[in-house]
């Protein structure tokens, strides 16, 4: 392997204190060296250890459970599977939705990053590569960031249950839910993306996102369908329950999202939440900007892989930090809850490892936050792990990562024998 590469795996790499024996050992006793095995099965039987703001502890692979030659390999695989082609966003996102209609970007937009990321295990970092620090658009991640805002207007009683028809809490002269059809969607219907919302938002009509049809005259006149029988991925729609989340809320999102979630879990102050150059709005005689579901048409969150996988640690941690419950385990579970039309997809955008068929080498319980690009925030309650991957090309790519990381853990197992 090239230095270079090992380098970039180990060179953030801290070796932990080794508790060392005392001199003063009584002659005759037995010292015995701790395996592979029981150095993981100590660090799950300690209490969960939480990083600080300016202070997150690494760890050598072997003192978290994990073979450093095969967690090398799989940082090796996520360096070299670095999304092809152009690192100019305005041309990325062109050839990823310039065919489409009124596809204008009109929101912030920077030009990428290369490969990079982090893997914790048991909350220590363990690797990362590439340049984790820099704070890069990770497209439709936001989503999870929006779902989790719209969870906590839920847990504090703003929103009394998801089953409710949203146009029951928007205020006089918002119109987003006034139609026959757009009267029949709920809260649920938004975050799973199975509303089948009608209409035209921030200048993008809900038809023009990924449209559907053999011709430019099919786009508009799109079969509806039933709110909560149809799942179609759709930025517009998702945007619209961020509007709707702002209309309960009363307040910026990203104000809300920094108050109940980043600062409590040690986030830093470089990652910024965006909207469109029209998408402001009056709450209260204020003027506050709707933030987008992603990047889409530029905008969307702007964020570093560490406070990334400080937000996926939160999740690993059922929603805890610390000694305290910022997200409802009871949402969670809700969140992870496959749609009657869609069993890989929970609430936006937790994608799901339903029967292993989406991530074969992951387990079933695993779940992933999933941006274009790829953007993606790996949980994997079974392992203890959190990973990031920033910009690595596709879910084949991923698996294969993930592989390698679960051959990391499977060797420390399989050679870890006890010790006389």
């Amino acid at each position: 392997m090239p230095r270079r590469a090992l380098a970039l795996v180990f060179a953030a790499a801290v070796i932990a204190p080794v508790i060392a024996q005392s001199s003063r050992t009584p002659r005759g006793t037995q010292v015995f060296s701790p395996t592979f095995a029981q150095r993981a099965t100590a660090a799950q039987a300690a209490p969960a250890y939480f990083p600080e703001r300016f202070d997150w502890q690494h760890k050598k692979p072997e003192d978290a459970g994990l073979s450093t030659g095969a967690l090398a390999d799989a940082v090796q695989l996520a360096i070299a599977s670095d999304t092809p082609g152009t690192h100019d966003m305005a041309l990325f996102l062109h050839n990823s939705f310039g065919k489409e209609p009124f596809s204008t970007i009109v929101g912030p937009i920077k030009d990428r990053g290369p490969a990079s990321g982090l893997i914790t295990r048991h909350g220590y970092i363990v690797a990362e590569w590439g340049d984790p620090k820099r704070a890069d658009i990770t497209n439709s991640v936001t989503k999870t960031f929006l779902t989790t805002v719209v969870g906590l207007a839920w847990q504090k009683g703003l929103i009394h249950d998801v089953n409710d028809y949203v146009r029951d809490y928007m205020p006089p002269h918002v119109d987003l839910f006034e139609s026959e059809h757009n009267q029949k969607i709920k809260w649920d219907h938004l975050l799973r993306q199975t509303s089948d919302w009608q209409g035209t938002l921030w200048g993008k009509p809900d038809w023009a996102d990924r449209p559907v049809g053999e011709t430019p005259d099919d786009w508009a006149k799109r079969k509806l369908y039933e709110p909560g029988t149809h799942f179609k991925y759709n930025d517009v729609r998702v945007n619209v329950m961020a509007l709707a989340a702002l209309q309960v809320w009363r307040r910026s999102l990203p104000d809300v999202l920094r108050e109940e979630v980043m600062e409590p879990i040690g986030a830093s102050s470089t990652w910024r939440w965006y909207g469109y150059e029209n998408s402001w709005v009056e709450i209260d005689g204020k003027k506050v900007q709707s933030v987008s579901g992603g990047g889409h048409w530029g905008a969307g969150m702007f964020i570093n892989s560490y406070d990334m996988a400080r937000f996926g640690y939160l999740f690993l941690r059922n929603g805890k930090w610390k000694d305290r419950q910022i997200v409802s385990e009871q949402w969670i579970k809700m969140a992870r809850t496959p749609g009657p039309d869609n069993k890989t997809y929970g609430y936006a955008n937790w994608y799901l490892n339903t029967d292993q068929k989406p991530l074969p080498a992951a387990p079933a319980t695993a779940v992933r936050f999933v941006g274009n690009g790829s953007n993606i925030i790996y949980i994997d309650w079974d392992n203890d792990i959190v990973a990031v991957f920033r910009w690595i090309k596709n879910d084949k790519a991923l698996n294969e990562v993930i592989a390698r990381l679960t051959t990391a853990i499977q060797k420390t197992s399989s050679t870890a024998a006890p010790q006389p």
